[in-house]
């Protein structure tokens, strides 16, 4: 960040505030993981591990960002799709055949998605005098990003540490005891698919191979799901895994076990890895990168580093982003929560029992999850971040662009963690890429369009295998435009015009452009999509059938507003383009608007059925509310009660990311207290095992997300949902505490980000601000929204009372620090 010039001016002296401590990070635990999801995820971006902590025969499961089945996207898949779409819109316009619409859908499908793979696991099976250790303790310290067992046998207390380094590009592994000589362990790598192994040092063993050429969804039932062979040679990248020891004393030696360390007393571990993969359209055979080398590379430039210089670089590194932010909350007299381990802890937290500590800690969570998942460029956090141990994982641990993905980086701007939005990003370029082949292909349509599924590869066609997937999920049209809402998102909170003009705008005009050619007439003259599907819903049509493909969902409608909003703001920062955007105008005013049904509610489908299943998890017609802002309290109050009588009527059960959308939506309706118990059942405890949409979601005891099984995405959502309690910024405004619950009367946040560029810090008792700062990274029109009134020093400007909160406005400074005070405090 530049050195801006700040202005310093002096606040009243505020009453004091005492907080939990950010130095209280850490997830820790009495006893080693005994399955996946209690080990802890350390990760660089894109080398992933989770450290299981065991005593004599410890484990860390391996992964690398790039490491997918497959090869480039095949074209030309489904020549008879353009025919089945025309079928399927005289079905649904002239017959109301939904059932018909349905299968001529089937049609339109093209292959499934290519599957994110686990790269291998690294044991340490270690020679101790006695099996019983005492003193056992191990954590993830997420303030400095490095993993610890320890534990003591024999008089002998022995200790691991584990970091993923960014900067040197390896997984460190730093083992001591605390008597001399008494560290013996034998350390090796193996993996689930076919391998070799060769000791190529006296203290390095190296593991190749190569993955298979497709795996089928974990759903799909066939008979040889793991395909090996690729006719075609260009499908099954190759990957590599070093490992080297240094030790300070003992005897090191390298075979066909692995290394043997004996008599040892501190001994450090590198391990590197690579792929071949080189760019969604590049074969990663004859076209790959030299996994060798670069592994090899990585592995010798960190292996001339001692432990400490490695941890140094790396804590300097990750600081760069950890320490942007700071969230703290008062303490209750009633916290003895707080010492507790950390699976202890969320049971406490589960049976209703108070501990701000536990929330702020899984805020962080979310924010060091996302440093240690998105930093590889154009390979984005797949559904499982970059830690996956499954060869078929669940929904192919790949990129589920109806919402999973985004919700992914709803908090990646907010939460100052800007650079992580990146590989998002340059990864819907890529998308640009493919979908421009599909748009042309499957609909003879210009632009470029996105279905539900994607992987490394950048596929975007509709996934079925060519017509044995559910139209349900399957068909949703609607990817490129929602993912443009990132590319406008980065722009809003950076306020970076070349990035705008040159990157995102042209692909935001793509996706328009696609969307524009998509759209068709309905009989009353509105612009509408068909075939429509409202992910991953059905309802009853007017004969009592149960369907789910349509005309006009509101979901459909709300994301292609959403772009057309976007593309007019950004013409008018660019000033260019203005044929397109009289074009876009004038488009936006025919679309489908907003309904709202016979109970009160926004309704969901063309018409106002109802719903087979009336709590399901998806409430994609809110996407207005959230991620959008077409719909707010503030300037929709009609719309807004609508949107909340539909939240009433889906209940608040659901998946583990269905819990976190909800946080946000409440947020947005501005409902703390809503919100906040929507966080307290997010992150109840969980232990299902398996696919369960009806046993509900919530959190393993790593604090992963339970959907169940773990996917990532609730982690990030629920940290956007709390950022949206605490800030919001989506209608050309800082709203400073809009949704703040009863739980949190008293705390801190520092750090956060608002649109406009602006960097936020709050802190506030019994609900009120005391003081709080904006710091005008770009400078602009700043409008301030609070819960009562405030001054805003060195600005003469005075608050005007709403409905809702208090509002002031005042021209800020480019690098300008303005300090706020609150009143009746």
């Amino acid at each position: 960040m530049k050195n801006y010039k700040k202005l310093i001016l002096t606040l009243a002296i505020c009453i004091p505030f005492h907080a939990h401590s950010q130095d209280n990070l850490k997830l820790w635990y009495k006893k080693p993981a005994n399955k996946w999801t209690e080990a802890l995820p350390v990760g660089n971006g894109r080398l992933g591990g989770m450290v299981f902590g065991r005593v004599s025969q410890e484990l860390i499961q391996l992964n690398e960002a790039t490491f997918w089945t497959g090869g480039p996207v095949r074209t030309n898949v489904n020549p008879g799709a353009y025919a089945n779409l025309q079928l399927a819109r005289e079905a649904l316009f002239k017959n109301a055949d939904y059932a018909a619409a349905y299968n001529y859908a089937k049609g339109m499908q093209g292959y499934y998605s290519e599957s994110y793979l686990p790269l291998g696991d690294l044991t340490i099976r270690q020679d101790l005098k006695d099996t019983v250790a005492t003193a056992y303790y191990r954590d993830l310290y997420i303030k400095d990003a490095i993993s610890t067992t320890r534990f003591t046998i024999g008089g002998v207390e022995y200790t691991r540490q584990v970091i993923s380094s960014a900067p040197d590009q390896v997984i460190a592994i730093h083992l001591t005891a605390s008597k001399k000589g008494m560290l013996n362990f034998i350390v090796g790598a193996k993996c689930q698919l076919k391998y070799q192994q060769s000791a190529t040092s006296p203290n390095e063993i190296v593991l190749t191979g190569r993955a298979p050429a497709h795996v089928e969804p974990n759903y799909v039932n066939k008979p040889n799901p793991i395909q090996e062979n690729d006719s075609a040679g260009c499908r099954g990248m190759r990957f590599a895994i070093m490992l080297k020891a240094k030790n300070a004393d003992g005897t090191v030696s390298a075979g066909e076990n692995g290394i043997t360390v004996k008599n040892a007393t501190e001994v450090t571990l590198y391990l590197s890895a690579a792929t071949s993969f080189n760019g969604f359209d590049k074969c990663p055979l004859s076209e790959g990168k030299n996994e060798k080398l670069i592994a090899g590379n990585y592995l010798k430039k960190a292996y001339a580093k001692s432990w400490q210089a490695l941890l140094a670089a790396h804590e300097t590194d990750y600081h760069r982003f950890f320490n942007r932010v700071s969230f703290n909350l008062a303490k209750p007299a009633d916290n003895g929560n707080a010492s507790l381990p950390t699976d202890e802890r969320l049971v406490g937290y589960t049976s209703g029992t108070k501990d701000p500590g536990l929330e702020t800690l899984y805020f962080q969570y979310g924010r060091y999850l996302l440093i240690s998942s998105s930093r590889t460029k154009d390979v984005p956090a797949n559904l499982q971040g970059i830690w996956n141990k499954e060869l078929r994982p669940p929904w192919s641990s790949n990129y589920t662009t109806n919402i999973n993905v985004q919700m992914n980086y709803w908090p990646a701007e907010e939460a100052n963690l800007s650079e992580m939005h990146q590989p998002l990003l340059s990864f819907i370029k890529n998308l640009s890429v493919t979908g421009a082949i599909t748009a042309k292909e499957f609909y003879h349509l210009n632009g470029w369009a996105v279905h539900h599924n994607s992987d490394i590869w950048g596929l975007s066609n509709p996934v079925g295998d060519r017509g044995n997937g559910d139209p349900t999920w399957a068909n949703w049209t609607m990817g490129s435009p929602w993912l443009s809402q990132h590319l406008w998102w980065h722009y809003q909170f950076t306020k970076d015009k070349n990035y705008l003009r040159n990157f995102a705008y042209p692909l935001m005009k793509g996706a328009a452009q696609f969307c524009l050619g998509w759209l068709v007439q309905d009989k009353d003259g509105y612009l509408v999509t068909a075939p429509s599907v409202s992910p991953e819903n059905a309802f009853y049509d007017d004969n009592g059938k149960r369907a789910s493909v349509s005309i006009a969902t509101t979901m459909d409608m709300s994301i292609i507003r959403d772009l057309f909003n976007n593309i007019i703001a950004a013409t008018d920062e660019l000033g260019e383009d203005k044929a397109f955007r009289d074009t876009i105008i004038e488009k936006r005013a025919k679309l489908y608007p907003f309904h709202i049904g016979k109970k009160g509610n926004l309704q969901e489908w063309y018409k106002d059925w109802e719903d087979p299943e009336p709590h399901h998890r998806h409430v994609s017609h809110l996407f207005g509310l959230y991620p959008g802002n077409q719909i707010s309290p503030v300037t929709t109050p009609e719309l807004a009660t609508a949107a909340k009588k539909t939240l009433e009527l889906r209940g608040d059960e659901g998946t583990g990311w269905s819990l976190a959308w909800k946080i946000n939506f409440w947020a947005r309706l501005l409902d703390g207290n809503h919100s906040y118990k929507m966080i307290r059942d997010l992150l109840r405890v969980t232990d299902q095992p398996g696919t369960n949409y009806k046993g509900g979601g919530g959190a393993y005891i790593n604090l992963f997300d339970a959907h169940p099984p773990f996917q990532i995405d609730g982690n990030f959502g629920g940290l956007a949902g709390m950022i949206e309690m605490l800030l919001q910024s989506q209608n050309n405004e800082i709203a400073l505490l809009p949704a703040l619950s009863d739980a949190w009367a008293d705390g801190q946040v520092s750090g956060l980000k608002a649109r406009g560029d602006f960097e936020v810090s709050i802190n506030w008792k019994d609900k009120k601000i005391t003081k709080a700062s904006v710091l005008a990274l770009a400078g602009g029109k700043c409008t301030i929204r609070t819960p009562q009134p405030v001054t805003v020093a060195g600005i003469s400007a005075r608050p005007k009372k709403t409905d809702n909160g208090y509002v002031i406005s005042f021209a800020a400074k480019k690098g300008m620090k303005y300090l706020i005070t609150g009143k009746g405090v």
